[in-house]
């Protein structure tokens, strides 16, 4: 590899790393030891006969995937599914959900999805601004009389289009050293917010949802939060009516669990319904890829409005560029949007919660998409990248991660 094409493999890591970074802040376990399995497979493809194309494509993942992982020592396991004509096409998974286990996954494990879970919420949340529940452009503390953060009369500016576009003037995540601030006005400029999420969440759960008080725990610099049902709502209103059954916001036994960049397992962090108020809409669904694909076929190619479906005005708006990132990366609502030398555009969200890392990007226009989740810190260097950027892929949906 040449030097000029390290240093832009480097600044697109480091740009998807940044705008997928959900930062649970729940606590690593490491453990000592663990045991390597020579990776195990699970592939499967769609009833519909793919053409040579896609024929070839699927034997180079087939044959990548498990060579990347036998590479990456420290990455358990790799799930990946494809969709084109607006079908799943192909799902494969490689690996074991943890080292001291070594149980195989297969296409129905369960990962965390990091960031990627912004894509979800966001549709969500457009969802009910077309009920009338919320008002894309209405300021949210016109919902609540709680206020997220005391002091600064600019949080009566923020709106739900501002929160799923990252303009709220929101850090990612306060913490004691960084303190919870509004950094400039809303919709000044473009800013990586988990914490804006947070906010939304928090008000949609005082609209519609429930909150349990006997349920509560401290998080970062002493925020108090307790638990909702959060995740039942999700679940009622998009995950199941969408055939995602296997998704969710809470820990189940049997998902992938996750490994640092050493590749030691956190065996104790399993999400809750705290957890989920907390982190729900920002980082915290559980999904499959085959799950989350059909989540991609709805944007794809949308079965008609319905009580859970957006009209076609409504998933237009959540697509079309609101905030200039980069010379060649605009934000949507709840999405990056890359625009291609071609003139067409590639919708995407990567994820990044401690140990684990995942990346999902759509061409619309082709109606083309894939979904690629690991269970290890170092899967987005070592396996996500050289899968997205090997030929056959960019033949796929040429992701360049412009910045």
């Amino acid at each position: 590899m040449q030097a000029d094409e390290i240093v832009t493999l480097t600044k697109r890591r480091k740009f998807f790393l940044e705008c997928g970074r959900a930062a649970l802040g729940l606590p690593f376990l490491a453990l000592a030891g663990r045991l390597r399995q020579e990776p195990t497979t699970a592939a499967f493809k769609d009833t519909a006969a793919p053409t040579a194309n896609w024929d070839a494509l699927i034997a180079d993942l087939e044959k990548r995937l498990p060579l990347l992982l036998a590479q990456a020592t420290t990455v358990p396991a790799v799930s990946m599914a494809l969709v084109a004509d607006a079908k799943l096409l192909w799902r494969g998974a490689f690996g074991v959900k943890d080292f001291a286990s070594r149980a195989p996954v297969d296409g129905d494990t369960i990962f965390e999805a990091g960031s990627v879970s912004k894509t979800i919420f966001a549709y969500a949340v457009m969802k009910l601004c077309e009920k009338g529940v919320l008002g894309l452009d209405t300021p949210l503390t016109k919902y609540t009389p709680a206020r997220f953060l005391e002091g600064d009369p600019r949080l009566d500016l923020i709106t739900a289009r501002h929160v799923l576009s990252h303009t709220s003037g929101f850090q990612n995540w306060r913490s004691k050293q960084d303190p919870l601030a509004i950094h400039f006005s809303p919709g000044e400029r473009w800013e990586y917010s988990g914490e804006g999420y947070s906010y939304l969440q928090s008000v949609v759960t005082h609209l519609i949802g429930q909150v349990n008080p006997n349920d509560c725990r401290t998080f970062e610099n002493d925020l108090k939060v307790c638990a909702t049902d959060f995740d039942a709502y999700m679940k009622a209103n998009l995950l199941v009516p969408f055939g995602m059954i296997s998704s969710g916001y809470l820990y189940r036994e049997g998902m992938a669990r996750p490994h640092d960049d050493k590749g030691l397992m956190n065996k104790d962090r399993k999400a809750t319904a705290v957890d989920a108020a907390r982190y729900g809409s920002a980082g915290g669904l559980h999904t499959t890829p085959t799950d989350y694909a059909k989540f991609l076929i709805e944007l794809i190619d949308p079965k008609p409005s319905d009580a859970y479906r957006l009209t076609a005005s409504n998933l237009s708006e959540m697509v079309r560029p609101q905030v200039k990132v980069t010379n060649s990366v605009s934000w949507g609502l709840g999405w990056a949007i890359e625009h291609q030398r071609s003139g067409s555009d590639i919708i995407s969200h990567s994820g990044d919660n401690p140990g684990f890392k995942a990346l999902t990007a759509v061409s619309v226009e082709n109606k083309a998409a894939f979904i690629i989740m690991t269970n290890g810190d170092r899967g987005f260097d070592e396996i996500i990248v050289k899968v997205v950027m090997s030929e056959p892929m960019q033949r796929f949906l040429p992701l360049t991660f412009n910045s």
